[in-house]
C-alpha cells in the first residue's frame, strides 16, 4: 500500500532524513522506533505532505504523491495523528471531528461520527464541551477521531502513548487495534514505547540520525539490538 523509496528530507541545510526505505503492506500495522531526533516524526510529515522530499520517492496505491499538497494526500486516504494531539482547543468535541470531514463535505460524516462516538464514548458525553478542557487521555482520544472522520485507508500515528499515564496508554492502544480490526486499515506508528509498538505491529523498523538502521518482524526482532545499539534503555521487555 505503500512504499518510501530511499527518501532524504532536509529542514534548511540541516538533512533530517538519509536514503530511508520502508512498506506498509496493505491491511498490516508497522512501526518505527527509535529516540528523539531519529528521523521519526519527519518521515510521517514527508509522507503526508509536510515537508518536502529533497530526492526518492513515495508511492501510495501505486501513485506518486512524492510531491502532492497535504490536502490532496489526505484525500488520497492518508491521515495523520500529531505527536502531541494538536487539537483545536477553542472548538467544541464536535466542531473538532467535523474539522476532520472537512474534504469530504457531508459525505457519510454523520455516519462515521456515530462510530467515533462508539469507539470513544467519552466524546459522546462532551461533544459539546471545548477541546481544551478535556483530560490528556481524551485529547488523543479526540485527535484520533479526527483523523478516522476523514474516512483514511492508511493511518499515520505519531507517539500516540506520549504523555499518558499507563492506564490511558492501554485505552488508547486497545482503540488503535480495534480501529484496524473494524476498519481493516494499515497503520503505520511512530513510538518510543517499544513494549506498546511490538504489542501492536507486525513489522518493525528502527531509526538513528535519520537512517533506518534495523527492520524486522516484530516477534522476531533483537531487542539487545534495539535496546543497546538504538534506543540506549537499559531493559525492554516483550509484552506478554
Amino acid at each position: 500500500m505503500l512504499r518510501v523509496d530511499q527518501l532524504c528530507s532536509f529542514y534548511g541545510h540541516a538533512q533530517a532524513l538519509r536514503d530511508v526505505s520502508i512498506e506498509v503492506p496493505h491491511g498490516t500495522a508497522v512501526g518505527v522506533l527509535g529516540p528523539n531526533g531519529a528521523g521519526k516524526s519527519t518521515l510521517l510529515h514527508s509522507i503526508s505532505g509536510l515537508v518536502r522530499a529533497r530526492s526518492g520517492s513515495i508511492r501510495y496505491k501505486d501513485r506518486d504523491i512524492t510531491h502532492q499538497t497535504p490536502h490532496a494526500i489526505v484525500k488520497h486516504g492518508i491521515a495523520q495523528v500529531p505527536e502531541g494531539r494538536r487539537i483545536f482547543t477553542q472548538l467544541t468535541v464536535l466542531e473538532n471531528l467535523m474539522m476532520g470531514a472537512f474534504t469530504r463535505g457531508n459525505n457519510g460524516a454523520n455516519e462515521d461520527l456515530d462510530f467515533v462516538y462508539t469507539l470513544f464514548p467519552d466524546l459522546a458525553q462532551k461533544r459539546g464541551q471545548l477541546g481544551g478542557e478535556l483530560s490528556g487521555g481524551q485529547q488523543q482520544m479526540l485527535a484520533l477521531g479526527r483523523a478516522l472522520m476523514a474516512k483514511p485507508t492508511l493511518l499515520l500515528l505519531d507517539e500516540p502513548s506520549l504523555g499518558l499515564s499507563p492506564l490511558l496508554v492501554e485505552q488508547v492502544g486497545e482503540a488503535i487495534g480495534d480501529i484496524r480490526k473494524r476498519m481493516g486499515m494499515s497503520i503505520l506508528l511512530v513510538e518510543q514505547n517499544v513494549g506498546l509498538a511490538l504489542e501492536m505491529v507486525s513489522h518493525v523498523y528502527v531509526m538513528q540520525s535519520g537512517r533506518v538502521t534495523l527492520s524486522g518482524d516484530a516477534e522476531k526482532i533483537d531487542l539487545d539490538e534495539i535496546r543497546h545499539a538504538y534506543l540506549g534503555q537499559t531493559s525492554v521487555a516483550r509484552p506478554a
